[in-house]
């Protein structure tokens, strides 16, 4: 009973986490390429607590996004694809720096390349103004996810859940 709990809490804390980051939106200097902080925040969080947590803490942060109305469809669809291409690739590959290097801007590509095919317009001028925020969560992920595991093993959760 207590381990169920606690796993409902941590993936409440979690998606809640994300909402927040996700509302943060950093200015790159070209117009329409704001970096949104949740990128590497999600790439770390999954490397971290495991897919499993990481996509229900994703849809419940699009689910409240959604229903307090600071998203759309398309926005869940874009967020949907981030996460299992990004979050996908460091459940198969591992957390490793080369893997977190990449899985963030390929989640990025992958986002992008679907949001132009459901608008039936060309990918490569969706994709160009993300590259900043590409390089940005290829930087950022590896030191948030060294931060959050350290994080993590100090509150002794390790014994409560296993990561998978």
């Amino acid at each position: 009973m207590h381990k169920k709990v606690y796993l409902l809490v941590e993936i409440s804390l979690l998606a809640a986490f994300i909402t927040i980051t996700g509302s943060f939106k950093i200015p790159t200097g070209i117009p329409g390429s704001e970096f949104q902080l949740s990128a590497p925040i999600a790439i770390a969080i999954c490397a971290v607590f495991g897919f499993k947590r990481y996509i229900i803490a994703g849809i419940l942060s699009s689910f409240i996004l959604f229903m307090l109305g600071f998203h759309t469809l398309f926005n869940i669809e874009i967020a949907m694809a981030f996460r299992v291409i990004g979050g996908g690739v460091v459940a198969i590959f591992g957390n490793r720096l080369p893997v977190l290097i990449i899985a963030g801007p390929l989640g990025t590509l992958a986002a992008r390349i679907v949001l132009a095919w459901t608008l039936q317009v060309p990918a490569l001028p969706l994709i160009i103004p993300a590259i900043p925020g590409m390089v940005f969560t290829a930087i950022a992920s590896y030191p948030l996810m060294k931060m959050m595991q350290s994080i993590y093993q100090r509150k002794g959760s390790n014994h409560y859940e296993k990561v998978v």
